[in-house]
């Protein structure tokens, strides 16, 4: 096992933040303005942000010319709030940021900005983290603290190599993400264009009736959601029995849907109908009814998450488009007075079209692939993360020569 010296961070780097934006600056659209939202986004992996602020082009070359701009390499932050979300800005990024949400890493000397960014996310940088926190109400790191935190720093070759060891299993899932959003995006298409402006095989032959949900091809029906699915409501477990230590059952509670993954266990027991598999619609009750079709194995549904299983007459993934558009009309439309809460009966209201038998099957035919490939994707990434978050620590101590570690397989 090899040994490091131990470097100050601010002997390796310039640690600062931005030039203040205001409020009266923000402009509908331009150069994007990001907060620490969107670099947690990144930070979880989405290809694309939601991005709501921009500055003007004049306003952010100006502030490029005085005070400088984030560029390929540099590091940035999450720092308060959510805290330790980070991001290494890539080539062709052009964007300015919040001062104070984040912190920004520039002008490294000696460290590659890369193995920074694996090492704050490993248990030592997290340590180091730890000790730069303040706050009790809403937890914040100080530039000043950060620059104080200490790195066992390996030299630049082996820096280099332990980042692009790392950066290939990121690599992989970037990949595997990008397939998973091409597929996605080919079934919402087909799911639009056959119904919603019902544009199906033979459309050409079926005039249009009036339903309750608006004009709809002759032939078709609209049926209750609940009338073609089963609708399961979460379990109450007790939640002081609750650990992390990833010892009995995962509990698969609303943060979990929009993450894919768990951290709550219990060694409770509940009845099979709240058992979740590969394949289940899942979607949030509370705040953003984020929705999902479950693909990290077998795990018990927690109350306030409900479970859409179709009866057998729609494929599975049919469902869930069909659901999403429903769901996130509620989502805009239930106000409550801290957090919006979807219930049953907003639930049993939602109404769907209903095709003929022979269009339901060719649905069915295109759409079940898609899904089953889509989860093979999801169960891959969740692989590559898991063996990469194993190796992290191992070559960061020094624990594993860089030398002979074989390439990532995404099989």
């Amino acid at each position: 096992m090899e040994t490091w010296p131990l470097m100050r961070m601010d002997s390796l780097c310039e640690i600062t933040s931005s030039k203040r934006i205001f409020a009266a600056d923000y402009v509908s659209e331009g150069v994007p303005f990001f907060r620490g939202r969107e670099i947690t986004e990144k930070y979880k992996g989405n290809l694309e942000v939601s991005t709501e602020l921009f500055i003007t082009e004049n306003k952010f070359q100006e502030i490029e010319r005085k005070f400088g701009a984030p560029k390929q390499g540099d590091l940035l932050l999450t720092s308060v709030g959510t805290l330790g979300s980070v991001y290494v800005v890539k080539a062709g990024d052009r964007f300015y940021f919040k001062d104070g949400n984040l912190t920004w890493f520039r002008n490294f000397k000696g460290l590659n900005s890369q193995f920074l960014y694996y090492w704050i996310g490993s248990p030592q940088g997290k340590a180091e983290l730890q000790k730069c926190t303040i706050g009790s109400s809403q937890s914040a790191f100080t530039i000043v603290l950060l620059k104080g935190m200490e790195i066992e720093l390996p030299p630049l070759p082996i820096q280099q190599s332990i980042a692009d060891i790392l950066s290939a299993y990121d690599e992989l899932i970037e990949n595997s993400q990008r397939r998973i959003k091409i597929l996605e995006s080919m079934a919402r298409a087909l799911y639009r264009e056959w119904f919603v402006h019902f544009r199906f095989p033979g459309h050409e032959l079926h005039p249009r009736v009036t339903s309750s949900l608006g004009e709809i091809p002759k032939g078709w029906e609209v049926r209750a959601v609940k009338d073609v699915s089963t609708v399961t409501y979460g379990f109450p477990f007790q939640s002081k029995k609750f650990t992390t230590d990833r010892i009995g059952t995962p509990v698969i509670r609303i943060r979990d849907i929009l993450e894919g993954s768990i951290n709550t266990f219990t060694d409770e027991d509940a009845a099979p109908k709240y058992h979740i598999k590969n394949g289940n619609i899942l979607v949030g009750m509370d705040g953003d009814f984020h929705m999902c079709i479950w693909s990290s194995g077998h795990a018990f549904q927690n109350q306030r998450v409900a479970k859409f299983e179709s009866n057998g007459e729609i494929s599975n993934y049919h469902l869930f488009l069909a659901l999403e558009l429903p769901i996130q009309t509620w989502n805009k439309s239930i106000v409550g007075t801290t957090v919006a809460h979807l219930g049953d009966m907003h639930i049993k209201t939602i109404q769907i079209v209903w095709p003929p038998e022979n269009i339901l099957l060719k649905a069915r035919e295109i759409l079940e692939p898609m899904s089953e490939q889509v989860i093979v994707l999801k169960r891959q990434i969740q692989n590559l993360r898991h063996t990469r978050d194993l190796l992290l620590p191992r070559l960061l101590s020094g624990q594993i020569d860089v030398s002979n570690l074989p390439e990532p397989d995404a099989s």
